[in-house]
């Protein structure tokens, strides 16, 4: 029995093909009940983000990674050839070290980025919901949660931004403390205005209005926000209510010059104001960074923070692999001793079933005449027997062994006082 991982990721497969092979909501549960129908495995875990699609099962040989691909294959009815090229397959311990890997952001696009984990509680609580999950895999899940919280305490993984939007945000609040009470002005309606816009919303700022040359842009990311949408020729009157300006647009020329913010800070009575330029051409002058009581940052600022905090970031890796090597040695552990449950099982079970056939054989001869305290001697002799057969047979094996270990740990675990020691012959 071994523990099996194929995947597609944004690594090994293109954009196309990671499309077709995701599982939306409405096929998983369908899915977690054909996998194992195909493959034969009992325990099946299906994690589906934008970035990749891995199967966790339970196998009984290594070689059934073959068919979870062809399974994969099939149920998306793409190529088997396609998938097996753009896939990877993991057995074992490397398998566990990968899916820790991945629930705590080593393996994703931005390293330490903090929503993979919550995708993987999901997908096991969705497998789990299917009775697709037992002893092996639960606490192989657990044990992934455990030590991804934990690198996330112990370590500064996610502690840094390590993008231009999320460092804009970062700098606005270590700043400003927190965002609950402060009034934002984004300028710009573009991709990295909503990705600033998102980590607004998560830090709870207290207003966000939305500048742009199209109102209608504006209009649609500020109800996105639950903010207020304005033009550009509206910012100067709006810029005297702005604790924070952050604008990222394609002009070609400053649309916030150093005279409109003197006349903003004036009937501002002076309170500080912080303006983030992530605008290549700039969209605030330079000279406004010279004015009292206003912080110009430009995009070469935060990039040269973020650089910093990736190398930052890649420290923490090299500490969370450590941490999680150690955490497969552990379940590996555990592993073992779950699989020998089985052989003392059984062995107990044999014992008990020699026990009970002697019993039967005694209270047999017993009915049939034979004296009790006769029939009683016969029990405890076949007994003895039973019980000596086993281990006399694996200390004669272990005495023709060239080493004595085996010997000796047998006879202490049969209770025999002393070492073996054995006599060498001189020539």
């Amino acid at each position: 029995m071994t523990i099996i991982a194929l995947g597609i990721n944004h690594k090994s497969a293109p954009v196309n093909l990671r499309e077709k092979v995701a599982f939306s909501p409405d096929k998983l549960a369908h899915a977690l009940q054909s996998c194992p129908q195909y493959t034969g495995a009992k325990q099946v875990v299906i994690l589906s983000t934008c970035n990749r699609t891995e199967v966790y099962i339970k196998a009984k040989q290594p070689e059934d990674a073959d068919k979870l691909c062809q399974w994969l294959a099939d149920f998306h009815q793409t190529d088997y050839e396609i998938i097996n090229k753009h896939s990877y397959v993991k057995h074992g311990d490397d398998a566990i070290n990968h899916l820790m890997r991945v629930a705590c952001g080593l393996d994703s696009l931005i390293i330490g980025e903090p929503q993979i984990l919550g995708q993987v509680k999901q997908a096991y609580t969705e497998s789990k919901n299917a009775g697709k999950i037992s002893a092996e895999f639960e606490k192989l899940f657990q044990s992934t949660f455990s030590i991804a919280k934990k690198v996330r305490t112990d370590t500064e993984i996610g502690a840094n931004a390590v993008s231009v939007a999320f460092a804009a945000v970062q700098l606005a609040k270590q700043i400003f403390s927190k965002l609950t009470h402060s009034n934002v002005l984004l300028i710009g309606a573009g991709e990295t205005i909503e990705l600033v816009a998102k980590h607004l919303v998560d830090a709870e700022t207290k207003s966000i209005t939305v500048a742009n040359r199209t109102l209608s842009r504006a209009s649609k990311l500020a109800q996105s926000l639950n903010g207020t949408a304005i033009t550009i020729s509206q910012i100067p009157e709006h810029l005297v209510q702005a604790d924070i300006v952050i604008s990222s647009t394609a002009s070609s020329l400053p649309l916030i010059g150093q005279g409109t913010v003197a006349t903003a800070l004036k009937a501002r009575k002076h309170k500080p104001m912080l303006l983030i330029d992530l605008a290549v051409p700039r969209d605030i002058e330079h000279e406004v960074g010279e004015l009292d009581d206003a912080y110009l940052y430009t995009v070469d600022d935060l990039q040269n923070i973020v650089e910093q905090n990736v190398a930052n970031r890649e420290i923490a890796a090299q500490q969370a692999e450590h941490m999680i090597s150690k955490m497969v040695v552990g379940y590996g552990f555990w592993q073992q001793h779950y699989q020998n449950i089985d052989l003392i099982k059984n062995y107990r079970e044999k014992a008990e079933q020699t026990r009970d056939d002697a019993l039967q054989r005694a209270l047999k001869q017993i009915d049939d005449g034979i004296a009790p305290d006769e029939a009683m001697k016969e029990l405890a002799f076949k007994l003895t027997q039973a019980m000596l057969h086993g281990p006399t047979k694996a200390l004669q094996h272990a005495s023709k062994l060239p080493d004595d270990n085996n010997l000796n740990f047998l006879a202490k675990a049969l209770g025999l006082q002393g070492t073996v020691k054995r006599e060498t012959g001189k020539e």
